[in-house]
């Protein structure tokens, strides 16, 4: 059975940092690639950073320099380390796996961010 868990998020202040990780389970996770969207209030999800099964990564231009995102196929988990974070990051981060035409979601987790 398929399992996709985010876990991390909370509060943090403007210029603060938050660590989110996704833990899988029930597919090869190494065959997958892995990405982290997030929604905020009224707007439409997006694609905040993926990482693909070979490592090749790839951020939204909101968040490029601030957040990482790395995996460890050992123990089927992605990170997303997230810095100088600003009150428009505040959203729900949904972590997701995909290949070809097959997509795996966590319920997410709620990350906010302000004073």
């Amino acid at each position: 059975q398929v399992h996709v868990a985010e876990s991390g998020g909370g509060l943090a202040q403007p210029g603060g940092s938050l660590r989110l990780s996704c833990a899988a389970s029930g597919f090869t996770f190494s065959r997958y690639g892995m990405t982290w969207y997030r929604q905020a209030p009224g707007k439409e999800r997006e694609l905040v950073a993926a990482i693909t099964n070979t490592n090749g990564t790839n951020y939204a231009d909101s968040v490029k320099g601030r957040f990482t995102i790395s995996r460890d196929n050992a123990k089927n988990t992605v990170t997303l380390q997230m810095n100088s974070l600003k009150p428009e990051d505040t959203a729900v981060y949904y972590c997701n796996a995909f290949l070809l035409t097959t997509n795996y979601w966590g319920q997410g987790t709620q990350v906010t961010v302000s004073s």
